[in-house]
């Protein structure tokens, strides 16, 4: 909430010159945190570009959930397929590998729940702050490399797998509209998709509304700045 607060305005009047000098087919990737919200008074702000131009980094959170599970299946990254980020980009999010593959077989049958619900969420949701303790300064190479994953899927495509990009929600899974929400995505063209039928169990539901919830308030924190120039 703090950051929230601070760098609120410089979103909105960022937005508002994306509005007035670029190009109606820009694509803005909203990394400074609290990147979701930031991205929402961004684009709220842009006038004249559409609202699926703008998205906000969870490519990071994706690329660490990917690592960590083919760490504990002993497999490389490229085997692990399908990994999900839901939500936002703090400690609500939900790394969600219910869908997820290993050599085309369930992630969740390799690890097992337990792991998942004691070990893996809870590592994937404190990294960040885990990296700074350690470090004494953020991630910023991994944060670089997510930046160029991000924007290489969205530009060039991902063929049939998913990835994890917060985006402007649709009311897909039941999460309010409006909101910027890290979903499953497939791009092409040029243009994002969010991946629609996948099964959502009360374990994930639970999770998924927890940073929905904490996203709506980030949002209504900030309403003053959302009704554009």
């Amino acid at each position: 909430k703090d950051l929230l607060e601070a760098n609120a305005r410089l979103f909105s009047v960022q937005g508002a010159a994306i509005g007035r000098k670029a190009s109606r087919g820009v694509k803005v990737l909203v990394v400074g945190n609290p990147a979701n919200t930031n991205s929402l008074i961004a684009l709220k702000n842009a006038e004249g570009i559409d609202p699926r131009q703008f998205s906000a980094l969870t490519r990071l959170d994706h690329n660490r959930a990917m690592t960590v599970v083919a760490n504990k299946c002993g497999k490389s990254v490229n085997d692990i397929k399908n990994i999900t980020i839901w939500g936002n980009h703090s400690t609500t999010q939900y790394p969600d590998i219910f869908n997820a593959t290993v050599d085309g077989v369930p992630v969740i049958d390799v690890v097992g729940h337990e792991w998942c619900e004691n070990d893996f969420v809870p590592l994937i949701q404190q990294r960040g702050a885990a990296v700074i303790k350690a470090r004494r300064s953020s991630s910023a190479a991994s944060a670089a490399n997510a930046i160029i994953d991000h924007m290489r899927s969205w530009v060039l495509g991902t063929g049939k797998d998913s990835v994890s990009m917060a985006v402007m929600s649709d009311g897909s899974y039941g999460i309010k509209e409006g909101l910027i929400y890290s979903f499953p995505c497939r791009c092409k063209g040029g243009e994002w998709e969010i991946v629609q039928g996948l099964n959502v169990s009360e374990f994930s539901r639970k999770r998924m509304v927890a940073s929905e919830v904490e996203l709506t308030e980030e949002r209504d924190a900030v309403l003053h700045l959302l009704s554009g120039p």
